[in-house]
Protein backbone atom coordinates (compact mmCIF):
# COMPACT_ATOMS: atom_id res chain seq x y z
CA UNK A 1 0.00 0.00 0.00
CA UNK A 2 1.62 3.54 -1.09
CA UNK A 3 1.64 6.22 1.13
CA UNK A 4 -1.13 8.76 -0.43
CA UNK A 5 -3.86 5.36 0.34
CA UNK A 6 -2.31 4.92 4.35
CA UNK A 7 -3.12 8.95 4.19
CA UNK A 8 -6.57 8.60 2.86
CA UNK A 9 -7.59 5.27 4.79
CA UNK A 10 -6.33 7.13 7.67
CA UNK A 11 -8.53 10.26 7.01
CA UNK A 12 -11.66 7.96 6.72
CA UNK A 13 -10.75 6.38 9.76
CA UNK A 14 -10.55 9.10 11.65
CA UNK A 15 -12.85 11.68 10.65
CA UNK A 16 -15.84 9.64 8.08
CA UNK A 17 -18.31 11.51 5.79
CA UNK A 18 -20.76 12.64 8.76
CA UNK A 19 -18.72 13.30 11.30
CA UNK A 20 -19.63 16.54 12.12
CA UNK A 21 -23.49 15.30 12.19
CA UNK A 22 -22.57 12.82 14.86
CA UNK A 23 -19.91 15.24 17.01
CA UNK A 24 -23.17 17.85 17.09
CA UNK A 25 -25.17 14.87 18.57
CA UNK A 26 -22.79 14.10 21.07
CA UNK A 27 -22.65 17.52 22.04
CA UNK A 28 -26.09 18.08 22.79
CA UNK A 29 -26.46 14.90 24.91
CA UNK A 30 -22.85 15.99 26.76
CA UNK A 31 -23.37 19.64 27.30
CA UNK A 32 -26.66 21.01 25.67
CA UNK A 33 -28.76 19.12 27.87
CA UNK A 34 -27.53 20.12 30.73
CA UNK A 35 -27.48 23.80 30.05
CA UNK A 36 -31.40 23.49 29.32
CA UNK A 37 -31.69 21.98 32.40
CA UNK A 38 -29.96 25.16 34.59
CA UNK A 39 -32.22 27.40 31.98
CA UNK A 40 -35.18 25.81 34.13
CA UNK A 41 -33.56 25.05 37.14
CA UNK A 42 -35.75 26.39 39.63
CA UNK A 43 -39.83 25.93 39.38
CA UNK A 44 -42.00 27.80 41.65
CA UNK A 45 -45.88 26.88 42.09
CA UNK A 46 -48.29 29.85 41.96
CA UNK A 47 -50.10 27.82 44.35
CA UNK A 48 -48.61 26.41 47.57
CA UNK A 49 -50.10 25.00 50.82
CA UNK A 50 -51.85 27.15 53.51
CA UNK A 51 -48.83 26.30 55.85
CA UNK A 52 -46.25 26.79 53.36
CA UNK A 53 -44.44 30.30 52.90
CA UNK A 54 -41.89 29.27 50.07
CA UNK A 55 -42.10 26.23 47.90
CA UNK A 56 -39.52 25.27 45.04
CA UNK A 57 -38.83 22.87 42.68
CA UNK A 58 -35.33 22.24 41.83
CA UNK A 59 -33.92 20.43 38.75
CA UNK A 60 -30.45 19.59 39.29
CA UNK A 61 -29.06 17.24 36.75
CA UNK A 62 -29.73 14.79 33.54
CA UNK A 63 -28.25 12.31 31.94
CA UNK A 64 -28.59 9.77 29.01
CA UNK A 65 -28.05 5.88 29.48
CA UNK A 66 -27.50 3.37 26.49
CA UNK A 67 -30.73 2.06 24.43
CA UNK A 68 -32.67 -0.43 26.38
CA UNK A 69 -36.11 -1.67 25.75
CA UNK A 70 -38.62 -3.22 28.22
CA UNK A 71 -40.65 -5.89 27.47
CA UNK A 72 -44.29 -7.17 28.34
CA UNK A 73 -43.38 -8.97 31.66
CA UNK A 74 -41.04 -5.59 33.09
CA UNK A 75 -38.08 -7.05 32.41
CA UNK A 76 -34.92 -4.45 30.85
CA UNK A 77 -32.48 -5.33 28.39
CA UNK A 78 -30.26 -3.59 25.93
CA UNK A 79 -31.61 -3.17 22.28
CA UNK A 80 -29.34 -3.10 19.20
CA UNK A 81 -30.45 -1.29 15.38
CA UNK A 82 -31.20 -4.50 14.02
CA UNK A 83 -33.86 -5.52 16.59
CA UNK A 84 -35.46 -2.19 16.28
CA UNK A 85 -35.49 -2.29 12.68
CA UNK A 86 -37.02 -5.80 13.01
CA UNK A 87 -39.52 -5.21 15.21
CA UNK A 88 -40.84 -1.83 14.35
CA UNK A 89 -39.20 -0.48 17.93
CA UNK A 90 -37.41 3.12 18.52
CA UNK A 91 -33.41 2.84 18.99
CA UNK A 92 -34.04 4.80 22.39
CA UNK A 93 -32.49 5.58 25.26
CA UNK A 94 -34.02 6.30 29.08
CA UNK A 95 -33.10 10.18 30.41
CA UNK A 96 -33.05 10.00 33.91
CA UNK A 97 -33.02 13.96 36.45
CA UNK A 98 -32.50 14.16 39.47
CA UNK A 99 -34.75 16.11 41.18
CA UNK A 100 -35.61 17.79 44.09
CA UNK A 101 -38.38 19.52 46.25
CA UNK A 102 -37.72 22.67 49.10
CA UNK A 103 -40.35 23.85 51.15
CA UNK A 104 -39.25 26.99 53.63
CA UNK A 105 -35.79 25.97 52.23
CA UNK A 106 -35.57 23.19 53.17
CA UNK A 107 -35.25 20.22 51.02
CA UNK A 108 -38.50 17.65 51.62
CA UNK A 109 -37.16 15.69 48.83
CA UNK A 110 -34.74 14.49 46.43
CA UNK A 111 -35.32 11.45 44.24
CA UNK A 112 -33.95 10.03 40.64
CA UNK A 113 -36.48 9.36 37.94
CA UNK A 114 -36.50 8.67 34.13
CA UNK A 115 -38.19 11.61 32.95
CA UNK A 116 -38.67 9.97 29.05
CA UNK A 117 -36.45 8.73 26.52
CA UNK A 118 -34.31 10.17 23.71
CA UNK A 119 -33.78 8.64 20.49
CA UNK A 120 -30.35 7.74 19.78
CA UNK A 121 -27.96 8.41 16.40
CA UNK A 122 -26.32 5.50 15.14
CA UNK A 123 -22.50 5.55 15.67
CA UNK A 124 -23.11 8.03 18.16
CA UNK A 125 -20.74 7.85 21.84
CA UNK A 126 -24.32 6.26 23.36
CA UNK A 127 -25.02 4.08 20.61
CA UNK A 128 -24.10 0.25 21.56
CA UNK A 129 -22.30 0.29 17.80
CA UNK A 130 -19.75 2.97 19.03
CA UNK A 131 -16.22 1.68 18.36
CA UNK A 132 -17.17 -2.02 17.42
CA UNK A 133 -14.77 -3.41 14.77
CA UNK A 134 -15.79 -4.45 10.90
CA UNK A 135 -16.11 -7.73 12.05
CA UNK A 136 -18.07 -6.78 15.94
CA UNK A 137 -20.48 -4.99 13.62
CA UNK A 138 -21.08 -8.25 11.53
CA UNK A 139 -21.96 -9.91 14.03
CA UNK A 140 -24.38 -7.62 15.37
CA UNK A 141 -26.39 -8.10 12.09
CA UNK A 142 -24.98 -4.13 10.75
CA UNK A 143 -23.40 -3.69 7.88
CA UNK A 144 -19.98 -2.71 8.54
CA UNK A 145 -19.89 0.01 5.82
CA UNK A 146 -23.00 1.74 7.49
CA UNK A 147 -22.05 5.48 8.14
CA UNK A 148 -24.33 5.91 10.79
CA UNK A 149 -25.48 9.41 11.71
CA UNK A 150 -29.47 8.12 11.81
CA UNK A 151 -32.12 7.40 13.92
CA UNK A 152 -34.52 4.60 14.06
CA UNK A 153 -38.07 5.63 14.90
CA UNK A 154 -40.61 2.64 15.15
CA UNK A 155 -39.17 0.78 12.90
CA UNK A 156 -38.32 3.48 10.11
CA UNK A 157 -34.24 4.88 9.63
CA UNK A 158 -34.61 8.66 9.54
CA UNK A 159 -32.26 11.24 9.68
CA UNK A 160 -32.56 15.32 10.80
CA UNK A 161 -31.73 17.18 7.56
CA UNK A 162 -29.22 20.27 8.70
CA UNK A 163 -31.08 23.35 8.45
CA UNK A 164 -28.98 26.91 6.63
CA UNK A 165 -29.74 30.02 8.44
CA UNK A 166 -28.36 33.64 9.34
CA UNK A 167 -25.34 33.94 11.85
CA UNK A 168 -27.06 35.11 15.25
CA UNK A 169 -25.66 37.68 17.19
CA UNK A 170 -24.33 39.43 14.38
CA UNK A 171 -25.42 42.80 12.75
CA UNK A 172 -25.67 42.90 8.84
CA UNK A 173 -26.26 45.91 7.26
CA UNK A 174 -28.33 45.99 4.08
CA UNK A 175 -29.48 48.70 1.68
CA UNK A 176 -33.40 48.90 1.03
CA UNK A 177 -35.58 48.82 -2.44
CA UNK A 178 -38.53 50.34 -0.49
CA UNK A 179 -39.47 51.60 2.64
CA UNK A 180 -38.49 54.76 5.08
CA UNK A 181 -35.22 54.19 5.68
CA UNK A 182 -32.48 53.75 2.82
CA UNK A 183 -30.52 51.48 4.59
CA UNK A 184 -31.29 48.44 7.85
CA UNK A 185 -28.92 47.48 10.33
CA UNK A 186 -30.63 44.09 11.28
CA UNK A 187 -29.44 41.59 14.43
CA UNK A 188 -30.71 38.27 15.58
CA UNK A 189 -30.04 38.58 19.07
CA UNK A 190 -29.88 34.10 20.11
CA UNK A 191 -29.82 32.96 24.25
CA UNK A 192 -31.31 29.75 24.54
CA UNK A 193 -35.19 29.41 23.63
CA UNK A 194 -34.62 33.14 22.86
CA UNK A 195 -34.32 34.50 19.08
CA UNK A 196 -35.35 38.14 19.09
CA UNK A 197 -34.80 40.55 16.03
CA UNK A 198 -33.81 43.74 16.30
CA UNK A 199 -33.38 46.63 13.58
CA UNK A 200 -31.44 49.66 13.35
CA UNK A 201 -32.51 52.16 10.72
CA UNK A 202 -32.06 56.06 10.41
CA UNK A 203 -35.28 58.27 9.18
CA UNK A 204 -35.37 61.05 7.10
CA UNK A 205 -35.24 63.31 10.72
CA UNK A 206 -31.88 62.19 11.07
CA UNK A 207 -32.21 60.28 14.54
CA UNK A 208 -31.11 56.47 14.53
CA UNK A 209 -33.90 54.35 16.12
CA UNK A 210 -33.91 50.43 17.38
CA UNK A 211 -36.82 48.18 16.51
CA UNK A 212 -36.83 45.10 19.15
CA UNK A 213 -39.58 43.07 19.85
CA UNK A 214 -42.52 44.98 20.89
CA UNK A 215 -40.46 47.98 21.44
CA UNK A 216 -41.31 49.83 18.03
CA UNK A 217 -38.80 52.62 16.73
CA UNK A 218 -37.01 54.08 19.73
CA UNK A 219 -33.97 56.54 19.59
CA UNK A 220 -30.98 54.75 20.52
CA UNK A 221 -29.26 58.06 22.21
CA UNK A 222 -31.80 57.30 25.37
CA UNK A 223 -31.61 53.71 25.47
CA UNK A 224 -27.73 53.87 25.69
CA UNK A 225 -28.33 56.35 28.39
CA UNK A 226 -31.40 54.50 29.72
CA UNK A 227 -28.20 51.43 30.30
CA UNK A 228 -26.09 53.87 31.88
CA UNK A 229 -23.68 55.67 29.53
CA UNK A 230 -25.04 59.06 30.57
CA UNK A 231 -22.12 61.52 29.43
CA UNK A 232 -22.17 62.75 25.38
CA UNK A 233 -18.37 62.20 25.40
CA UNK A 234 -18.48 58.34 26.75
CA UNK A 235 -20.97 57.70 24.22
CA UNK A 236 -19.37 59.45 21.10
CA UNK A 237 -15.82 57.77 22.45
CA UNK A 238 -17.73 54.37 22.45
CA UNK A 239 -19.08 55.09 18.35
CA UNK A 240 -15.64 55.89 17.96
CA UNK A 241 -16.45 58.73 15.26
CA UNK A 242 -15.33 61.76 16.42
CA UNK A 243 -16.44 63.88 13.07
CA UNK A 244 -19.89 62.37 12.12
CA UNK A 245 -22.18 64.97 12.25
CA UNK A 246 -25.01 62.15 12.28
CA UNK A 247 -23.93 61.31 16.02
CA UNK A 248 -24.46 65.13 17.06
CA UNK A 249 -27.69 65.29 15.59
CA UNK A 250 -28.63 62.85 18.26
CA UNK A 251 -26.75 63.71 21.20
CA UNK A 252 -28.16 66.97 20.90
CA UNK A 253 -31.84 66.41 20.35
CA UNK A 254 -31.08 64.25 23.77
CA UNK A 255 -29.13 66.20 25.16
CA UNK A 256 -31.96 67.28 28.09
CA UNK A 257 -31.71 63.78 29.21
CA UNK A 258 -29.08 63.88 32.30
CA UNK A 259 -29.98 60.74 34.29
CA UNK A 260 -31.03 56.71 33.37
CA UNK A 261 -34.17 57.49 35.33
CA UNK A 262 -35.16 60.35 32.84
CA UNK A 263 -33.99 57.68 29.74
CA UNK A 264 -36.16 54.90 31.28
CA UNK A 265 -39.10 57.54 31.63
CA UNK A 266 -38.80 58.54 27.79
CA UNK A 267 -38.72 55.17 26.89
CA UNK A 268 -41.24 53.78 28.57
CA UNK A 269 -43.70 56.95 27.78
CA UNK A 270 -42.73 55.89 23.66
CA UNK A 271 -43.68 52.22 24.39
CA UNK A 272 -46.59 53.16 25.52
CA UNK A 273 -46.30 52.24 29.30
CA UNK A 274 -48.93 54.02 31.67
CA UNK A 275 -48.69 53.63 35.22
CA UNK A 276 -47.00 55.92 37.94
CA UNK A 277 -42.89 56.70 36.98
CA UNK A 278 -41.88 53.98 39.68
CA UNK A 279 -43.85 51.28 38.00
CA UNK A 280 -42.83 52.62 34.16
CA UNK A 281 -39.42 52.62 35.03
CA UNK A 282 -38.91 49.56 36.89
CA UNK A 283 -41.20 47.49 33.52
CA UNK A 284 -39.10 49.33 30.93
CA UNK A 285 -35.90 48.44 32.69
CA UNK A 286 -37.15 44.61 32.38
CA UNK A 287 -37.88 45.09 29.28
CA UNK A 288 -34.26 46.28 28.19
CA UNK A 289 -32.99 44.27 30.88
CA UNK A 290 -34.38 40.79 29.07
CA UNK A 291 -35.27 41.39 25.43
CA UNK A 292 -32.86 43.96 24.31
CA UNK A 293 -29.31 41.99 23.19
CA UNK A 294 -30.08 39.07 25.48
CA UNK A 295 -27.09 36.89 24.03
CA UNK A 296 -24.90 39.35 25.91
CA UNK A 297 -26.62 38.69 29.17
CA UNK A 298 -30.15 39.04 31.07
CA UNK A 299 -28.78 40.62 34.14
CA UNK A 300 -28.38 44.50 35.52
CA UNK A 301 -24.73 43.70 35.56
CA UNK A 302 -24.58 43.23 31.65
CA UNK A 303 -26.51 46.89 30.89
CA UNK A 304 -23.11 48.77 30.11
CA UNK A 305 -21.80 45.96 28.21
CA UNK A 306 -24.87 46.16 26.22
CA UNK A 307 -24.65 49.92 25.61
CA UNK A 308 -21.36 49.81 24.68
CA UNK A 309 -22.39 46.49 21.91
CA UNK A 310 -25.24 49.38 20.71
CA UNK A 311 -22.77 51.35 20.10
CA UNK A 312 -20.54 49.63 18.11
CA UNK A 313 -23.47 48.52 16.18
CA UNK A 314 -24.31 51.88 15.68
CA UNK A 315 -20.85 52.63 14.06
CA UNK A 316 -21.03 49.95 11.84
CA UNK A 317 -24.31 50.83 10.51
CA UNK A 318 -23.54 54.73 10.36
CA UNK A 319 -20.38 53.78 8.26
CA UNK A 320 -21.92 51.60 5.91
CA UNK A 321 -24.83 54.01 5.43
CA UNK A 322 -21.99 56.86 4.62
CA UNK A 323 -21.03 54.31 2.27
CA UNK A 324 -17.53 54.48 4.19
CA UNK A 325 -17.98 50.50 4.19
CA UNK A 326 -19.78 48.11 1.89
CA UNK A 327 -23.29 46.45 2.82
CA UNK A 328 -22.95 43.12 4.07
CA UNK A 329 -23.29 39.81 1.88
CA UNK A 330 -26.29 37.63 3.73
CA UNK A 331 -25.23 35.07 1.39
CA UNK A 332 -21.51 35.24 2.30
CA UNK A 333 -21.10 31.78 4.60
CA UNK A 334 -19.06 33.22 7.13
CA UNK A 335 -22.54 35.54 7.84
CA UNK A 336 -24.23 31.77 7.92
CA UNK A 337 -24.51 29.11 9.97
CA UNK A 338 -25.78 25.40 9.74
CA UNK A 339 -27.87 24.09 12.36
CA UNK A 340 -27.19 20.05 12.55
CA UNK A 341 -28.69 17.69 14.33
CA UNK A 342 -27.77 18.84 18.12
CA UNK A 343 -29.01 21.98 17.79
CA UNK A 344 -32.28 20.64 16.51
CA UNK A 345 -32.68 18.44 18.91
CA UNK A 346 -32.21 21.23 21.70
CA UNK A 347 -34.68 23.24 19.90
CA UNK A 348 -37.12 20.55 20.32
CA UNK A 349 -36.03 19.03 24.08
CA UNK A 350 -36.64 23.22 25.49
CA UNK A 351 -39.57 23.51 24.09
CA UNK A 352 -40.92 19.94 25.05
CA UNK A 353 -39.20 20.29 28.60
CA UNK A 354 -41.06 23.40 29.61
CA UNK A 355 -44.26 21.61 28.37
CA UNK A 356 -43.64 18.69 31.11
CA UNK A 357 -42.83 21.38 33.55
CA UNK A 358 -46.41 23.02 32.42
CA UNK A 359 -47.91 19.20 33.01
CA UNK A 360 -46.16 18.72 36.91
CA UNK A 361 -47.33 21.77 37.76
CA UNK A 362 -50.85 21.68 36.97
CA UNK A 363 -50.84 18.44 38.75
CA UNK A 364 -49.39 19.49 41.54
CA UNK A 365 -51.42 22.77 42.11
CA UNK A 366 -54.47 20.68 41.23
CA UNK A 367 -53.64 18.21 44.30
CA UNK A 368 -52.76 21.19 46.36
CA UNK A 369 -56.05 22.78 46.17
CA UNK A 370 -57.63 19.67 47.69
CA UNK A 371 -55.62 20.55 51.00
CA UNK A 372 -52.55 17.99 50.48
CA UNK A 373 -48.60 17.65 49.45
CA UNK A 374 -48.06 15.78 46.57
CA UNK A 375 -44.85 14.05 45.89
CA UNK A 376 -43.27 15.52 42.54
CA UNK A 377 -42.14 12.15 41.47
CA UNK A 378 -45.55 10.47 41.75
CA UNK A 379 -46.94 13.54 39.47
CA UNK A 380 -44.44 13.71 36.76
CA UNK A 381 -45.43 11.73 33.69
CA UNK A 382 -42.87 9.77 31.67
CA UNK A 383 -44.02 8.68 29.28
CA UNK A 384 -45.03 12.82 28.50
CA UNK A 385 -41.78 14.18 26.78
CA UNK A 386 -40.71 10.47 24.87
CA UNK A 387 -43.91 10.79 23.20
CA UNK A 388 -43.54 14.60 21.94
CA UNK A 389 -39.91 14.15 21.17
CA UNK A 390 -40.71 10.77 18.89
CA UNK A 391 -43.88 12.31 17.37
CA UNK A 392 -42.08 15.13 16.03
CA UNK A 393 -39.33 13.08 14.79
CA UNK A 394 -41.62 10.50 13.23
CA UNK A 395 -43.56 12.84 11.39
CA UNK A 396 -40.95 15.56 10.55
CA UNK A 397 -42.79 18.46 12.33
CA UNK A 398 -40.26 20.38 14.40
CA UNK A 399 -40.46 23.59 16.80
CA UNK A 400 -41.45 26.80 14.94
CA UNK A 401 -43.84 25.27 12.47
CA UNK A 402 -40.87 23.88 10.29
CA UNK A 403 -42.29 20.48 8.38
CA UNK A 404 -40.14 17.82 7.03
CA UNK A 405 -37.21 18.44 9.30
CA UNK A 406 -36.62 15.08 9.93
CA UNK A 407 -36.84 12.68 6.96
CA UNK A 408 -37.48 8.78 5.97
CA UNK A 409 -33.67 8.07 4.83
CA UNK A 410 -33.43 7.21 0.78
CA UNK A 411 -31.41 4.14 0.49
CA UNK A 412 -31.73 3.18 -3.13
CA UNK A 413 -27.92 2.97 -3.09
CA UNK A 414 -24.68 3.79 -0.96
CA UNK A 415 -24.70 7.17 -2.65
CA UNK A 416 -28.10 8.52 -2.43
CA UNK A 417 -27.75 7.36 1.43
CA UNK A 418 -25.09 9.41 1.77
CA UNK A 419 -26.49 12.43 -0.08
CA UNK A 420 -29.37 12.43 1.66
CA UNK A 421 -27.35 12.34 5.23
CA UNK A 422 -25.31 14.99 3.95
CA UNK A 423 -28.67 17.47 2.82
CA UNK A 424 -28.66 21.46 3.82
CA UNK A 425 -31.96 23.36 3.38
CA UNK A 426 -32.33 26.85 3.48
CA UNK A 427 -35.65 27.69 5.77
CA UNK A 428 -36.58 30.34 2.35
CA UNK A 429 -39.74 29.46 0.72
CA UNK A 430 -39.65 28.00 -3.06
CA UNK A 431 -42.54 30.19 -4.09
CA UNK A 432 -40.36 33.41 -3.96
CA UNK A 433 -37.65 34.23 -6.19
CA UNK A 434 -35.20 35.14 -3.89
CA UNK A 435 -32.65 34.91 -6.85
CA UNK A 436 -29.22 36.11 -4.75
CA UNK A 437 -29.92 33.32 -2.17
CA UNK A 438 -30.68 30.31 -5.09
CA UNK A 439 -27.38 31.32 -6.96
CA UNK A 440 -24.14 29.64 -6.41
CA UNK A 441 -21.66 31.83 -4.24
CA UNK A 442 -17.73 32.00 -3.98
CA UNK A 443 -17.98 31.31 -0.48
CA UNK A 444 -19.83 27.56 -0.88
CA UNK A 445 -16.64 26.32 -2.77
CA UNK A 446 -15.61 23.18 -0.51
CA UNK A 447 -18.42 23.60 1.70
CA UNK A 448 -21.02 22.62 -0.59
CA UNK A 449 -21.45 20.64 -3.44
CA UNK A 450 -21.40 23.08 -6.63
CA UNK A 451 -23.82 20.74 -8.67
CA UNK A 452 -26.25 18.70 -6.52
CA UNK A 453 -29.28 20.67 -6.10
CA UNK A 454 -32.76 19.39 -7.70
CA UNK A 455 -34.06 21.47 -10.24
CA UNK A 456 -37.77 23.30 -10.24
CA UNK A 457 -38.91 25.41 -7.37
CA UNK A 458 -36.05 24.07 -4.78
CA UNK A 459 -33.45 24.70 -7.03
CA UNK A 460 -30.70 26.24 -4.36
CA UNK A 461 -32.79 26.16 -1.84
CA UNK A 462 -31.69 22.61 -1.09
CA UNK A 463 -28.32 21.84 -1.02
CA UNK A 464 -25.62 19.34 0.35
CA UNK A 465 -22.49 19.47 2.20
CA UNK A 466 -19.50 18.67 -0.54
CA UNK A 467 -17.83 15.61 0.51
CA UNK A 468 -14.99 16.21 2.25
CA UNK A 469 -16.35 19.42 4.51
CA UNK A 470 -16.02 19.55 8.20
CA UNK A 471 -18.20 21.74 10.28
CA UNK A 472 -16.58 23.66 13.31
CA UNK A 473 -18.56 23.06 16.47
CA UNK A 474 -19.14 26.10 18.29
CA UNK A 475 -16.38 27.38 21.40
CA UNK A 476 -17.30 28.57 24.44
CA UNK A 477 -16.40 32.28 24.94
CA UNK A 478 -14.02 31.58 28.16
CA UNK A 479 -11.93 29.84 25.79
CA UNK A 480 -11.77 32.50 23.08
CA UNK A 481 -10.83 35.41 25.75
CA UNK A 482 -8.38 32.85 26.81
CA UNK A 483 -6.86 33.01 23.58
CA UNK A 484 -7.26 36.85 23.00
CA UNK A 485 -5.54 37.62 25.95
CA UNK A 486 -2.78 35.33 25.28
CA UNK A 487 -2.23 37.15 21.93
CA UNK A 488 -2.05 40.40 24.17
CA UNK A 489 -5.56 41.75 23.93
CA UNK A 490 -7.13 43.36 26.45
CA UNK A 491 -11.10 42.68 27.61
CA UNK A 492 -12.62 45.71 27.96
CA UNK A 493 -15.17 45.76 31.51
Amino acid sequence: MNKSNILLQKFFEENGFIKADIESYNNFIDFELQKIIDENREIEPTIIPINVDDMKIRLDKIWVSKPEITEADGSKRNIYPVEARLRKLSYAAPIYMEISAHINGFQRESFQTQVGTLPIMLKSRYCHLHKLSKEELVKKGEDPYDLGGYFIINGTEKTIIKIEDLAPNKMLVTKNNTGISAYSGNIFSERGSYKIPHSIEKLKDGIFYITFTRVKRIPIVPIIKALGVLKDEEIMKSIDLAEDSNVYVNLYEFMDIKTDEDALDFVAKKIGITQSKEIRVERTREILDKYLLPHIGVLPEHRLQKAKNLAKYLQHFIRVSGEELPVDDKDHYMNKKIKMSGALLSDLFRINLKVLIGDTLYNFQRIVKRGKIPSIKVIMRDKLLSQRIQSSMATGNWVGGRKGVCQRIERLNFLQTLSHLQRVISPLSNTQENFAARALHATHLGRLCATETPEGTNIGLRKNLALLSSTTKEASEEEVFASLKGLGLEVEE
